[in-house]
């Protein structure tokens, strides 16, 4: 049933901004008794069986700054990205600093800042497909990228206005779209095959999404791209629109109106006035807004389920009478929002509602005998999720879109979630293209029988069958060292004199002529590239087949001992005459 509850160990500290680190716990900052920042983060681990309810609470080094207000998001290397903040230790100080954080080292770095910015504040950014991060300056047009391989800043293209206060959203054509704020209604994207920034129409004059207060100016909401493509733009104002992309990614694309929030007793619509934003599994938004008040910020929270069309109220958890801009909120791989506030009392929110079949992540290969303590690659596709999943704006970067590994053992039904690290890529929504990740199997696992999913944004694949052991068949250890040498590529005998190549990263199909390994004439077609994924799919399945003679072998192995030794003595004789 859809509803609150809270952790049973709650934090003991003031929680703050929340991000999934890729071994499924949740890295938390304490911004300290006063919610002025402070350099302390803490890690929330879930329990044996994958609850966060139930989770524990850890504390992690300390940074080297106290911000507030901040740019942040995670890496495809799995580190974590902190940069600005509005506030340091309590002070309104638009911080020039900028630092990572291992959470494998458990150890913080300073990584520099962009050359010639005199602050960073709280900056909206953005982690593109190639894994380099987008960063908007808050005082002028400048734009900066930070490469995470070079560990090296580099000016990037200017915008049409000053990046204060906007939100960015990452659309699947790998264009960033942004509602200007200080420039309102217009709206402008990064274009990152020309890398320049160019117009994207504007919103709707009547549904403005940008309010102005007493106490701030040229404030904005969230947006989130759903899964049918539209991004979902909430508004400081309590108007929502709806951003179109276009067929060719240069072009501008167009915004429709969309609902306003509902009004509150008094008759004033609500607004997201700073405000959080998820999309759940469902494809359902999970939004919040309050009533405007004297000083133009907006509370106490009311809570909303936005399902493409209509705004249905959620029940709201005993700690949301506070203002939206205090409020943040983390999609967990569980698909359940982890909410917090500023306060010691965290909640978690559950929903109802299941994904499409279509928009789960699909495991195209990975081993089935996996050791403890190594790591192994897992390709598959939509393995980022549809979204970024989580926005909040300029204030609280949280997105979730790359890819976690959880395996449950089939006897006990304890959950490991094994570390993930370079991912291929960062986009969303990448369709029917093959990407990968490495994945940790975490050492001391216990040994034996689990099931294997892959998650993003709360969604899993279906189940794979895997082994734990200490003793990998010679033949899986061969099937993991050639799985390092597979190509981004594979061919399709099409006849005597053409074959077809995929290429597995972007999803094209070119027909070659000549030889079959002759990559020299090519000819892309969508028919051909149709053609190509229906042979795809019929060797997936006779792959699975095999598989699936597999496990029934092991099983029978495993029920016959002495079977199992006649079979590994047949292996070793077999490969100790290759």
């Amino acid at each position: 049933m859809p509803g609150w509850n809270p952790l049973v160990h709650q934090p003991p500290f003031q929680a703050g901004t929340m991000l999934l680190l890729t071994d499924g716990t949740v890295l938390c900052q304490d911004e300290g008794p006063s919610n002025g920042g402070t350099p302390d983060w803490w890690k929330l681990t879930p329990d044996a069986f994958g609850s966060y309810v139930n989770g524990t609470w850890q504390q992690v080094a300390s940074g080297p700054n106290a911000p507030l207000y901040y740019a942040s998001a995670i890496l495809r290397d799995g580190r974590v990205f902190v940069a600005g903040g509005e506030y340091n230790a309590g002070a309104q100080v638009d911080l020039l600093a900028a630092e990572i954080y291992d959470p494998v080292t458990n150890a913080w770095s300073n990584i520099g800042t962009p050359a010639g910015w005199t602050n960073v504040g709280d900056a909206p950014c953005c982690v593109l497909p190639d894994g380099r991060v987008l960063l908007g300056s808050i005082k002028d047009t400048r734009t900066a990228f930070y490469d995470p391989v070079l560990n090296s800043w580099t000016p990037g293209p200017t915008k049409a206005d000053s990046s204060s206060e906007e939100t960015w959203t990452l659309l699947p054509d790998g264009t960033v779209i942004d509602a200007e704020c200080s420039n309102h209604p217009h709206a402008e994207k990064y274009l990152p095959t020309t890398n320049h920034w160019v117009t994207a129409s504007s919103v709707p004059s009547a549904h403005d999404l940008v309010q102005s207060s007493v106490g701030s100016t040229n404030e904005i909401g969230p947006a989130i791209l759903l899964p049918d493509g539209r991004v979902f733009a909430i508004g400081a104002s309590g108007h929502t629109a709806f951003y179109h992309p276009p067929a060719h990614p240069s072009q501008p694309g167009s915004w429709h109106p969309g609902p306003d929030f509902p009004k509150d007793g008094s008759g004033n619509v609500l607004r997201a006035f700073d405000a959080p934003a998820c999309l759940l599994p469902s494809g359902r938004v999970f939004c919040v807004a309050g009533s405007p008040k004297a000083d133009g910020w907006a509370g106490p929270c009311s809570f909303f389920e936005f399902d493409g069309t209509t705004f249905h109220p959620a029940a709201s958890p005993p700690t949301g009478s506070v203002e939206t801009w205090q409020v943040r909120m983390l999609l967990l791989p569980t698909g359940e929002v982890l909410f917090s506030n500023g306060t010691g009392d965290i909640r978690v929110y559950e929903h109802a509602g299941h994904p499409e079949h279509h928009w789960l992540p699909r495991i195209v290969h990975c081993p089935t005998h996996l050791r403890p303590g190594h790591d192994y690659t897992l390709h598959g596709r939509q393995i980022n999720g549809l979204s970024q999943a989580n926005s909040y704006g300029d204030d609280a970067s949280m997105a979730t879109n790359y890819p976690l590994v959880r395996i449950r053992n089939e006897h006990t039904g304890h959950v490991y979630y094994c570390r993930t690290h370079g991912f291929s890529t960062m986009a969303v929504a990448t369709g029917m293209a093959v990407h990968s990740t490495r994945f940790d199997v975490p050492a001391g696992i216990p040994l034996g029988r689990y099931e294997l999913v892959v998650i993003a944004n709360g969604i899993h694949s279906e189940e794979l069958r895997v082994h734990v052991t200490e003793h990998v068949p010679r033949e899986r250890r061969f099937e993991e060292e050639e799985e390092e040498e597979v190509e981004v590529r594979f061919a399709v005998r099409m006849g005597e004199s053409s074959s077809l190549a995929i290429d597995l990263r972007s999803g094209r199909a070119e027909e070659l002529t000549g030889r079959d390994d002759d990559f020299g004439r090519r000819r892309r077609e969508p028919e051909l590239r149709r053609e190509a994924w229906e042979d795809f799919g019929r060797m997936e399945a006779r792959e699975e087949h095999r598989n699936g003679h597999r496990e029934h072998e092991e099983e029978k192995e495993l029920h016959h001992p002495a079977a199992s030794k006649a079979a590994t003595r047949r292996s070793h004789g077999k490969h100790a005459k290759a």
